[in-house]
């Protein structure tokens, strides 16, 4: 039996809460590799929130090929991996893209309270739309059921 997900499988995985690892290609270095938040819709892009004068906000760009790995942290060992081009960068509004984000990762009472710290910094942040155009996916469940007969 194979481990590979299937696109409803993946899709369903991707959008679920998790940190993501993100890896940005950077010149004359390895990939700058870091945990993010990201919301994902199934059939939809992968959006992520960074600085636009961080260092990730500096190495991205419409065009460039990124990836992104989440996975679940317990057995039975699960993984999606998406790489695709950011084809978009636009300035974060806080009530469409940064509050929604805030709530997803730390709930109600928390995301508004980050929420709203983060809307009166100074930080210029930028909404990153990330296109997945390639897949890798395992969930080692499927293995272990297989065997689990016998």
């Amino acid at each position: 039996m194979t481990t590979a997900m299937s696109k409803r499988e993946r899709e369903a995985f991707l959008a679920e809460v998790r940190v993501g690892i993100l890896s940005v290609p950077q010149p004359d270095r390895g990939p700058l590799t870091a945990p993010i938040w990201y919301s994902y819709e199934p059939g939809g892009d992968v959006l992520l929130l960074t600085g636009r004068d961080s260092r990730k906000g500096r190495l991205l760009a419409p065009g460039v090929r990124v990836s992104l790995c989440v996975q679940t942290e317990t057995r039975p060992y699960k993984y999606v991996t998406v790489e695709g081009p950011v084809v978009a960068m636009d300035a974060r509004d806080v009530e469409r893209d940064l509050r929604p984000m805030a709530v997803r990762y730390l709930g109600r009472e928390q995301g508004d309270q980050y929420a709203d710290a983060a809307a009166s910094a100074t930080m210029d942040s930028v909404l990153v739309r990330i296109r997945p155009e390639h897949w890798l996916t395992v969930d080692y469940g499927k293995a272990e059921a297989s065997t689990d007969d016998g």
